[in-house]
């Protein structure tokens, strides 16, 4: 079974050219974190209610991509001995999403689901596509998530979890027609409801959002 990051990124890959659907950096990072979270939920480490993120168990899971994000959590409960939101800890995973990232496609590379290409240009830009090799795994992913939206069938928990991270960077419009997308607005908000670390990473990416509009507006830089 994938994981929850790597069933994301495969949903980013575009069919036509092997490259990824271009999303917020922001929205992304932070997708990212949320994928990384709910897996640690799935698999028991930690739980949520409305007001904290608990950390139900510091053993590690045995992967790579999950257990640097678990050690974090439990090595920041105690030291400060107090526990924080799903919000905190999804801000927190996302300044390490782009190691996490390039784990994950080296991952699906190393099982054969992706082929890493190079393209060069004069020898100074370099771009990165990932064309499917075996394209189950991304075919399943969509068509699974495809049928959720378009029925009235009860999802489980896994499809929740990826309804989520797509609504959280915008895979959708993408994804899907206009008209397809107005179809399926209330579906997915109806879905995205069932998570509580998927609103929390909602309402971080819409956060940041907000504070990069208002920067923008009194004129201030970034870097």
């Amino acid at each position: 079974m994938l994981r929850f990051v790597e069933e994301i990124l495969l949903l980013l890959l575009r069919d036509d050219d092997g490259k990824f659907i271009n999303v917020s950096q922001s929205s992304m990072d932070r997708a990212v974190a949320g994928a990384v979270l709910m897996e640690l939920a799935m698999e028991d480490r930690i739980d949520t209610d409305l007001e904290h993120l608990i950390l139900v168990d510091a053993t590690p899971v045995g992967d790579d991509l999950l257990d640097p994000t678990l050690a974090m959590i439990a090595a920041g409960q105690g030291v400060e001995g107090q526990e924080r939101d799903a919000r905190h800890w999804v801000e927190q995973t996302a300044q390490k999403a782009p190691e996490i990232r390039e784990a994950t496609l080296d991952r699906l590379v190393g099982r054969g689901i992706l082929e890493r290409e190079d393209d060069r240009f004069l020898w100074v830009f370099r771009s990165r596509r990932y064309p499917t090799v075996d394209g189950e795994a991304e075919r399943e992913v969509k068509l699974r998530i495809m049928g959720v939206l378009f029925s009235d069938e009860i999802p489980s928990p896994r499809d929740v979890v990826i309804i989520c991270l797509a609504h959280a960077c915008g895979i959708f419009t993408e994804l899907l027609s206009k008209r397809e997308l107005e179809q399926a607005t209330a579906r997915i908000e109806q879905v995205r409801k069932l998570d509580l670390i998927g609103q929390a990473m909602t309402q971080s990416i819409q956060d940041f959002e907000i504070w990069l509009a208002n920067a923008a507006a009194q004129g201030r830089g970034f870097f």
